[in-house]
């Protein structure tokens, strides 16, 4: 039975994530500042809360090792903590738009090295996978030290892809959209708001947080094993350009 450990998987994506793990059978580690309100469950199956500050590269040290002792094994690692608030870059101090670096690109690199010194010692290897966005493909207005940091993971799940294929280890990205959480209203307005920015999404919706979980989960199993640094699009077919909803000719 494989072992997958979600950070910031106490709630919205990550919570969706560690389920799907869950009903594939895998033996699950949810990590967070702060344990979730409620037992993550799938399939009659509950994860195991850890507390864990990603920020803090000792922690994640402790952490590896804690769930190789304990478990066995550490075959799957979903770095999947981050976010921002909204901050202008004029606005704020240079510690916030540091922090928001530290968090969503040096935190996975950290966490991965310390998952990847158990994989590699292991006969499966392992597999990591790094939850990205698609603001990492364009500019960010608002959120611009998160996007050049989710550009930078995407890039060094790719690098990690190359030096750790030896080690049987792989490494890949999923590229997410906007998904539905509880936090949801937050980032969008209210159900008009949401409603209005769904619209957006050639699917017609946001993705579910168990929909971010599949795809987690194929990229970590036997079915991507000839898999390795990629980069899966899990956005209901991306963002239209601007120009076609400016254009008053040739509208699809």
């Amino acid at each position: 039975m494989a072992v997958a450990v979600v950070t910031g998987g106490t709630r919205g994506v990550g919570a969706g994530i560690a389920r799907a793990f869950l009903r594939s059978g895998a033996r699950v580690v949810v990590c967070g500042r702060r344990p979730p309100d409620a037992p993550v469950t799938a399939a009659g199956r509950e994860a195991q809360y850890l507390p864990l500050d990603v920020r803090d590269a000792q922690a994640g040290e402790e952490l590896c090792a804690r769930v190789v002792g304990e478990h066995g094994s550490l075959d799957v690692l979903v770095n999947n903590a981050g976010g921002t608030p909204y901050r202008p870059l004029a606005e704020g101090g240079a510690h916030h738009h540091a922090r928001v670096v530290e968090l969503n690109l040096l935190a996975p690199l950290h966490l991965s090295r310390a998952a990847h010194t158990h994989m590699r010692q292991q006969s499966g290897g392992g597999a990591i996978v790094m939850v990205g966005s698609v603001s990492g493909g364009r500019p960010s207005p608002g959120t611009a030290a998160y996007g050049a940091a989710k550009a930078g993971l995407e890039n060094l799940a790719r690098s990690m892809a190359m030096e750790w294929a030896a080690d049987g280890v792989r490494v890949n990205t999923v590229v997410l959209g906007m998904a539905r959480t509880e936090r949801t209203e937050l980032h969008y307005g209210d159900a008009e708001g949401v409603a209005a920015v769904s619209a957006t999404v050639p699917m017609g919706r946001l993705a579910e947080p168990d929909e971010v979980g599949d795809a987690c989960v194929f990229l970590a199993s036997d079915a991507a094993r000839y898999i390795s640094g990629a980069s899966l699009a899990v956005h209901g077919g991306g963002e239209r350009p601007a120009f076609l909803q400016a254009a008053n000719v040739n509208k699809p």
